[in-house]
């Protein structure tokens, strides 16, 4: 099979999977357990670990927290920061495309008192930046936008929402889990002061994600989600997953951001757009992650255009919502009709794909899509000009 559907999980590098062997079998300790031997290789292991995340992000050794992932980082954050700063207000700003895993918290949150505002994007999937600036008030405790949407591959202005959140004097998180691994994050350059990923995202295992929380003067407070032991200064309760751990550092650090993706991702696009007629790729002139081509295919609905291509690896949107049959929310807040969502695809490349493997893919795609378009009536009636 063809890999494409990076955005949902990548393979895991062999020189993180190495790195881990030892510590699934070998050195099993806890890392808690630092009165013997084991334990204490263990957690040096994992203080090692955050020390190289650290580096790769520009940040200090003690931002860096783990996690299960993006999913829990989220969750802590959103309902951390809402029961810790309630006396000061209960307004959140977020953004109507942003992950499930935000719009679903933010829509509990509501629930318990908080008042959500829901930024819309342009047709590119671009926020209005004075318009975030107006929305901020002195209720606001925090303002929740993606580096990098899951779908698309849109990047927000990262620098310009951070600044504007530090003259308002917000907190601005960060759900980064697209974009670390294909763009490189400066963090002392960008004042973000909450972000989190998960190590799946690049080449590293699943089940262990970071979250970076800023040492400020004024102590950023958020509230624990799961409670237990003290790991992780109290703020995250378990036993340590050390060959995650170990495994998502390994990941960071053999990342070459001197090679960017996007060469390949242009190849693709290029070539997808010679051979098929009424291909339109969302976004393609404004900033997006080097990996990430979001295509339609005009009268061609993309559930049926993979059960036409069984040994390559697309997706039609979010891996979250895949078993959602309704549009994919990106594209309609994008102002996509439902049926130009409908026949849309999501490609995803990593490092470990080919020039070849995008030949092959595009001959696939082209082949079925004119066979789905030749007996497709809608498709003639729109060629005719007779449609609508």
């Amino acid at each position: 099979m063809i890999y494409l559907d990076n955005n949902a999980t990548t393979y895991i590098a062999d020189e993180v999977f190495e790195a881990i062997l030892p510590y699934l079998k070998g050195e099993y300790g806890n890392a808690s357990s630092i009165q013997h031997k084991k334990g204490r290789a263990a957690s040096h292991a994992v203080e090692y670990a955050r020390t190289v995340i650290a580096d790769q992000l520009n940040a200090k050794p003690k931002e860096v927290l783990f996690t299960s992932g993006s999913t829990e980082s989220i969750n802590m954050v959103l309902k951390g920061v809402f029961e810790q700063y309630h006396l000061k207000g209960n307004h959140i700003i977020t953004c109507e495309t942003e992950h499930k895993a935000v719009l679903s918290i933010c829509a509990y949150l509501e629930k318990k008192g908080a008042t959500v505002t829901y930024l819309p994007v342009d047709k590119n999937g671009q926020i209005d930046l004075q318009l975030l600036r107006s929305n901020i008030s002195k209720h606001t405790i925090l303002v929740c936008l993606m580096a990098a949407n899951n779908e698309t591959g849109v990047i927000h202005p990262l620098e310009a929402i951070a600044e504007i959140c530090q003259e308002k004097d917000t907190l601005f998180f960060c759900d980064a889990t697209q974009y670390i691994g294909k763009e490189k994050l400066d963090l002392q350059r960008i004042p973000i002061d909450i972000m989190c990923f998960s190590g799946h995202k690049l080449h590293g295992p699943k089940g262990i994600g970071a979250l970076f929380i800023r040492r400020k003067s004024k102590p950023i407070q958020i509230a624990p989600l799961v409670h237990g032991g003290n790991q992780e200064n109290g703020l995250r309760g378990g036993t340590y997953n050390v060959s995650g751990i170990v495994g998502l550092a390994k990941a960071l650090e053999i990342i070459d951001y001197s090679t960017p993706l996007n060469e390949l991702r242009n190849y693709f696009e290029e070539t997808l757009m010679a051979h098929i007629e009424e291909c339109t790729i969302h976004a393609i002139q404004f900033p997006r992650i080097h990996n990430t081509s979001n295509v339609l295919f005009k009268y061609v609905k993309g559930s049926e255009l993979m059960t036409k291509l069984p040994n390559v690896a697309l997706s039609s949107g979010s891996a979250c919502v895949s078993g959602n049959r309704d549009p994919s929310h990106v594209l309609k807040a994008m102002h996509r009709s439902d049926e130009d969502a409908y026949c849309s695809l999501r490609i995803s490349f990593s490092r470990y794909n080919t020039k070849a493997e995008v030949d092959t893919v595009v001959q696939e795609l082209t082949d079925a899509v004119t066979k789905i378009r030749d007996s497709s009536p809608i498709w003639q009636l729109y060629k005719s000009g007779n449609l609508g």
